[in-house]
């Protein structure tokens, strides 16, 4: 679906409302204005995105992340954004008279999103500063909210007050899944990115212990049909949101063309002693082990070609990296060659402005300054 670069004025529905006011098209450019010259920095960014939105232009610019490449902005059409909505309200069943909180910076795809589910859909939308425990001064109920890791994982004592949360941004830990079983509250971990609009599949990851599989399988939304190349990553053909086939380096499992298991980043393959390790899913392995921000990495090594290591955001500790090798080699889930060789510290990783560790840059910090030392 081609959409072309025409005028576009788009519909806000009736049942929309922001912070309990019941706002029209005029009232809401006049909300925008004053959130954008008068309120706090988070107002700001949502006053900026409502006037973009509210513009004669059929598009809007959006910066991406840059957790897997250099930040970049690119255009996303308004028509596709309304077309995500519809899909995201017809696969959680969140219709018009939901109510929901944003808690997510505006200046981003995610918040943005929430925003424009609200108007298209009809929610009664609320609105909170977009920090790490975003419900602490919440005190009423919400059908629906959306969250990345660090803000769930701050959020667990108060979940009961979300219906149903997606969590995006990030992947969600092992430590964190466990913490969620048995909650009330569905949680969904979904998949996605800026390109895509956010979100074009979702799974449930505290499920009830019948679906208990299901937690493995990503579902797309619909309209969404899912294959791979000859590398095994994922292709996303989405006519709704964009007008081109998407080819991603996410390494995927495919069991239909409508569910994948993600297994890593076709970037992050380590290739050694002619194995092809996947950091992520060792990863999720080690989780059990260490509860700190960590990651694994390939670096040169003479007889291997790349050696397996792990990298700790922390100050270096002797006899936690003792303990660790130990624990490491009596952990039965890893496989000889999914073993660490070697274990460093570093106090700080390098992110991105939203909180997502850049692997490539932390890791050639390390090099420059721990490992090749």
């Amino acid at each position: 679906m081609r959409v072309e670069d025409t005028k576009f004025i788009p519909e806000i529905h009736p049942d929309f409302s922001i912070n309990q006011q019941s706002l029209s098209k005029e009232e809401l450019q006049t909300t925008a204005n004053n959130f954008s010259k008068q309120g706090e920095v988070y107002e700001q960014e949502i006053g900026s995105f409502l006037l973009d939105w509210l513009d004669s232009n059929n598009y809007i610019i959006v910066q991406t992340s840059g957790s897997t490449g250099t930040p970049k902005k690119i255009k996303i059409y308004k028509q596709h954004m309304i077309n995500s909505a519809k899909a995201t309200g017809k696969f959680f069943k969140v219709e018009e008279g939901t109510t929901a909180l944003l808690c997510l910076s505006a200046s981003y795809i995610a918040g943005k999103m929430m925003l424009v589910r609200a108007m298209v859909l009809g929610w009664k939308i609320d609105v909170v500063p977009p920090r790490a425990n975003v419900l602490d001064t919440v005190y009423k109920q919400y059908d629906f909210c959306a969250m990345v890791p660090l803000q769930l994982d701050n959020s667990i004592n108060r979940l009961h007050l979300i219906k149903k949360l997606i969590v995006g941004g990030g992947a969600v830990s092992q430590n964190l899944k466990e913490l969620i079983q048995g909650i009330k509250t569905k949680v969904f971990e979904t998949y996605g990115m800026t390109e895509t609009v956010t979100h074009i599949a979702a799974r449930r990851i505290n499920p009830k212990k019948k679906d208990k599989k299901e937690a493995f399988f990503f579902k797309a939304l619909p309209a969404i049909t899912l294959s791979t190349d000859d590398r095994n990553c994922l292709l996303i053909k989405a006519p709704q949101l964009t007008d081109e086939t998407i080819y991603t380096n996410d390494v995927v499992e495919l069991k239909t063309y409508k569910k994948f298991i993600w297994k890593g980043r076709y970037d992050n393959v380590i290739n050694s002693g002619g194995i092809k390790l996947f950091p992520e899913e060792i990863e999720v392995k080690l989780q059990l082990l260490i509860s700190c921000r960590f990651f694994i990495a390939g670096v040169p090594d003479d007889s291997l070609g790349n050696k397996l290591i792990l990298l700790i955001e922390q100050t270096y500790d002797k006899e936690l990296k003792a303990t660790l090798k130990e624990a490491i080699q009596h952990l039965t889930i890893l496989t000889k060659y999914e073993a660490p060789k070697e274990i460093y510290f570093l106090e700080q990783f390098i992110e991105t402005k939203t909180g997502k560790i850049q692997r490539n840059k932390t890791l050639a910090y390390a090099k420059a300054h721990i490992i090749d030392n």
